[in-house]
């Protein structure tokens, strides 16, 4: 924790002094600061135009115009400082190279292609659009809980004999991550591929910026993403909050859980932690593989050609038993494949949507998305924590229960402790599950992952999981749907800066 502050304290000191450098300059031409300060305000006018003409998520950056309408100066040379240091990352640039570079392994087979065009199915449809290839012939495990997935995840690292691949948000010393570590240095002594990525902030207080280079000491090859640097500017705050194990290009694991001990509930910091998981045995593994190889060759560059990971499951005789795609979500770009996905789910339910979500900070189209849903019929129900991770986070979100609850959407709360699972799941036809949460971060802000479901039968085991966990949960009622004059305008002004949590 010590190292995290530190390491926070430089950064935000760094970004201070860039800030305030620039602030300085506006002063020293004090005499002029009536031109100065026209001269800003029609360069704000220019950038909140820009930001409105340009956005595909206005409520995402809304933030920015309010700061640059209501502080013309500091509000406009923070967005250029910041923006300028943005356009000018070397790791940005590289990411941006290899998503394309990686398009020529995104192909779905032509049959596949044709059914999804043949039929009703325009999830698919959109998907396959956005390059990430819809698989058949696969089977998948569903994992309710942390515990019920790490043992399957120790089996299979175990059973590794070419390639290790593991991203998460956060590592964390601990039972979980120690006896993985010990199973990673020994695949590695045996010339297995062992690589790791995590997030450089979502680890921040677990190790400091050698950690890698001790692994490194083992064999094990390991990135901290996007390392806090005062100098990154705004991709700093785009965090990898993928979750994603590949083993020899075999099986791939994903869901909502990272590697640490409170995941498993080993710990209670929160209570009983709700998490899920996936295991992917078939064709779809290569997503996962593409999405892992798309950050690591932007950082690294180890690898010409990627083809070498796909494994070979011609002889497999996998059922086929609807479909199943792995996409991964970019904060950069004009696709939001993350929120688009949920909406579409929410948009096309004729019978149910049932959610799991930590948080529910949302935007304007998922808003009326779910109360539309509600308002034709479609059983909306949301599980949300009894006991949140964060309290300013979960005073936001429930500023959104009022105008849900108004619509006859269902919120609940799991009393047991705290619901970390990611899912959608509805009409017992469709699903998805991953790393996206219900806000502003996961659905613009972040890398993320998540595995969407059409046709198969493991959508029924995810629903009776949520009607099981439904068993635990408390509705919630008018009066806390409703809060008095006072929580409604902290509410408001919470919700000006929504996005940054």
């Amino acid at each position: 924790m010590k190292n995290a502050i530190k390491r926070g304290l430089i950064v935000l000191i760094g970004v201070i002094l860039q800030i305030g450098f620039a602030i300085s300059i506006r002063y020293f031409f004090a005499k002029h600061i009536l031109i100065i300060g026209f001269i800003y305000r029609f360069i704000g006018i220019l950038i909140c135009l820009a930001i409105i003409r340009n956005s595909t998520k206005l409520s995402n950056d809304l933030s920015w115009i309010l700061l640059i309408t209501i502080f013309p100066i500091f509000g406009t040379l923070t967005y250029i400082v910041i923006a300028r240091s943005t356009l000018n990352n070397k790791l940005l640039k590289s990411i941006y190279k290899k998503e394309k570079e990686y398009l020529k392994y995104c192909d779905t087979s032509s049959s596949i292609k044709k059914d999804v065009e043949n039929s009703n199915l325009d999830i698919l449809k959109f998907i396959l659009e956005s390059h990430n290839p819809v698989t058949r012939c696969n089977k998948l495990t569903y994992y309710p809980f942390g515990e019920d997935f790490y043992p399957d995840l120790i089996k299979e690292l175990k059973s590794a004999q070419k390639f290790i691949f593991m991203e998460y948000f956060i590592i964390r010393d601990g039972k979980v991550w120690n006896s993985i570590l010990d199973i990673l240095k020994e695949k590695a002594s045996s010339n297995v591929d062992v690589r790791i990525m995590y997030d450089d902030m979502g680890s921040l207080a677990s190790y400091s910026t050698r950690y890698p280079r001790e692994l490194e000491k083992y064999g094990i090859k390991c990135i901290s993403f996007n390392k806090m640097s005062p100098f990154r500017g705004m991709f700093m705050n785009n965090r990898d909050h993928r979750k994603i194990t590949v083993v020899d290009g075999r099986v791939g694991f994903t869901g909502g859980i990272n590697l640490s001990d409170e995941y498993m509930n080993i710990t209670h910091p929160k209570g009983v932690w709700k998490d899920n998981a996936v295991k992917v045995y078939g064709p779809a593994v290569f997503n996962f593989t593409i999405t892992f190889l798309t950050l690591w060759n932007a950082n690294l560059d180890f690898d010409k050609d990627i083809s070498k990971f796909k494994y070979d499951f011609s002889n497999a005789n996998i059922k086929d038993d609807g479909y199943i795609v792995p996409y991964d979500s970019s904060p950069f770009g004009n696709s939001l494949i993350g929120e688009d996905v949920y909406l579409d789910i929410i948009n096309d339910a004729k019978d149910y949507v049932y959610i799991y979500t930590p948080y529910l900070i949302i935007d304007t189209d998922v808003i009326n998305s779910l109360i539309r849903a509600s308002k034709r019929g479609v059983d909306v129900k949301i599980i949300v924590p009894y006991i949140p991770d964060k309290k300013l986070t979960y005073t936001i979100s429930s500023s959104y229960f009022e105008s849900l609850y108004d619509a006859g959407v269902k919120i609940y709360k799991y009393k047991p402790g705290f619901i970390h699972a990611k899912m959608f799941v509805s009409d017992d036809v469709r699903a998805s599950i991953g790393t996206l949460n219900l806000d502003y971060r996961s659905l613009y802000l972040h890398f993320e992952n998540g595995v969407y479901l059409e046709g198969r039968h493991e959508v029924l085991t995810m629903k009776k999981d949520f009607n099981d966990t439904l068993k635990s949960c408390r509705l919630i009622k008018k009066e806390e749907a409703k809060p008095n004059i006072f929580v409604r305008i902290w509410q408001s002004v919470l919700r000006l800066i929504a996005p940054l949590f």
